[in-house]
């Protein structure tokens, strides 16, 4: 196969997101002075001269789209020009890496306004002038502080740390045109490795030939040097722990008959991620226990989905998308009504028991992308919504993953048996005995939110049957009334939806959204 890039323009689209901070410094008051940023640094293994694949610093790439190491990047408040600051390479470079690029080969190939030398940045500090602004902040999900540039042993003047960070953060997460187009070709070619990887699992397979199976196909078919994070690729009851796949639990599972496979894998190329997750049996074939479980969580998956718009607090997707699962698993006679309704039951705070992760988080050059938490918005005590990585309303332009999930965890549900308030709403026999092996499923997609809807960029079998369909040999997508009727309520964007009495969502229709599946 002859590889294709995709078609976008990268300088335009890095253009874009530098006018985007340019604008939001000037509604922030700032008309003078620059930014300087600092790009990342070459990483070794411990002590060796074994140097990591680098990978660029998100704000620096977001900035100037360059991926090279030890890169300064400066934004001019006076002149509106960008400037980019690149070493001072010897004839050392040029044998071991490669002929040298001179600073004019950068300004053509980046759409950068100025190419310096790094011994040249101090001066150029002079000569601009102004106060220097620099990012400083927390990230909501690392709780990691970003380094700051140490900008006193470069020149003495004013610093300032108090907005750049903010208007990065917002300006990140509402995504441009070309952003959107560039996640939609990494969304294209992760949802293929996903099917590619279904259509070859099998008993008796390591977990980790299921993750290599998704990385070859995302490098060799996609581009994709770079995996978007660590897979997870958790079999049986492996699919129970959450961030399964570290060093400590490297997907080193033989996949039995009959196991419950959750792969949770994500793709990045040029800097932008991708985070699918599918669940299946490993045999094709699903069981009733399994089908009950599957359901409820595909339930919960499709009423987000179906509610998502700009304006919705995510918080309330959560809860919805709790309120489905936990409806399914009283179906399923695990969860236990008692003398209670449906909601005093959820007011236990019995899902968070098997849903015990957020519903989903920010998505762009970062899986866990920044912005889940703007200034002055704090998390939430409950169980559940305490693990949420996005508490804010949804805006238009918004990336985000909707990963609804259903797991049996020991740690959770053993001593909950034993609480006198939610032990009575829990099928003992059931949790301990059918179920204690079961693992867990999650379905994840990565949607685009809209003014009325969403648009879902993740192509993969979803419903029980297609899943049958593809792991048999089928092709995707599949005509079949399955996939129709699936396809069909993910355009239908705001619609009243009534669902065994339930109504989840009261709205008007609309066709603002068109995405389907490409045959």
């Amino acid at each position: 196969m002859v590889y294709v890039e995709p078609d976008i323009d990268y300088a335009a689209m890095h253009r874009e997101c530098r006018a985007k901070v340019f604008a939001g410094m000037k509604e922030a008051g700032v008309t003078s002075g620059v930014a300087l940023l600092k790009g990342g640094e070459p990483s070794f293994r411990h002590d060796t001269d074994h140097e990591h694949l680098f990978r660029q610093e998100s704000h620096f790439f977001y900035l100037f789209g360059i991926n090279e190491p030890d890169l300064y990047g400066l934004l001019d408040f006076s002149t509106g020009l960008s400037h980019v600051f690149i070493p001072r390479l010897d004839i050392d470079y040029e044998i071991w890496c490669g002929k040298i690029v001179p600073p004019s080969g950068y300004a053509q190939r980046y759409g950068i306004d100025c190419v310096h030398f790094v011994d040249e940045l101090t001066e150029v500090l002079k000569v601009l002038g102004g106060p220097i602004h620099i990012l400083s902040g927390i990230n909501s999900d690392s709780k990691r502080e970003i380094v700051k540039v140490d900008v006193q042993s470069l020149i003495d003047t004013e610093v300032i740390d108090a907005v750049l960070y903010r208007v990065m953060v917002e300006s990140r997460a509402i995504k441009s045109g070309l952003e959107l187009d560039l996640m939609r070709y990494v969304n294209n070619f992760a949802s293929k490795a996903h099917i590619n990887v279904m259509q070859n699992c099998k008993p008796g397979l390591m977990e980790f030939q299921l993750e290599s199976l998704f990385l070859h196909y995302a490098s060799f078919e996609g581009g994709s040097r770079y995996s978007a994070y660590t897979c997870i690729c958790g079999c049986g009851p492996n699919g129970a722990v959450l961030h399964y796949g570290h060093a400590g639990a490297p997907n080193s599972g033989r996949i039995k008959d009959g196991d419950m496979c959750l792969l949770d894998m994500g793709a990045e190329y040029h800097c932008y991620a991708s985070d699918i997750t599918c669940s299946y049996p490993s045999n094709g074939k699903f069981t009733q226990k399994q089908k009950g479980i599957y359901n409820a969580v595909l339930d919960a998956l499709l009423a987000v989905r179906e509610a998502v718009k700009e304006g919705v607090e995510w918080v309330e997707m959560h809860l919805l998308a709790e309120r489905m699962i936990v409806k399914g698993l009283v179906a399923e006679g695990i969860v236990l009504l008692g003398d209670k309704t449906l909601d005093q039951v959820l007011d236990l705070e019995i899902g968070a028991l098997f849903f015990p992760h957020g519903l989903g988080h920010l998505m762009g050059m970062d899986t866990h992308d920044v912005g889940g938490y703007p200034q002055g918005i704090s998390r939430h005590s409950r169980p559940g919504l305490s693990s949420l990585r996005l508490n804010r309303p949804l805006k238009a332009g918004m990336v985000l993953t909707n990963e609804p999930g259903c797991y049996f965890i020991e740690a959770l549900l053993v001593p909950a048996l034993d609480d006198p308030v939610k032990g009575p709403h829990l099928n003992r026999d059931l949790i301990l005995g059918d179920y204690a092996n079961f693992g867990g499923v999650r379905l994840e997609e990565d949607l685009i939110i809209t003014v009325d809807g969403c648009e879902n960029m993740t192509d993969v079998p979803r419903t029980v049957e297609d899943i049958e369909a593809v792991m048999s040999g089928q092709a995707w997508p599949s005509p079949d009334a399955a996939t129709e009727k699936l396809w069909t309520r993910t355009t239908i964007k705001t619609q009243t939806l009534v669902k065994d009495g339930d109504v989840i969502k009261k709205s008007s229709v609309t066709t603002n959204v068109v995405y389907t599946p490409k045959v």
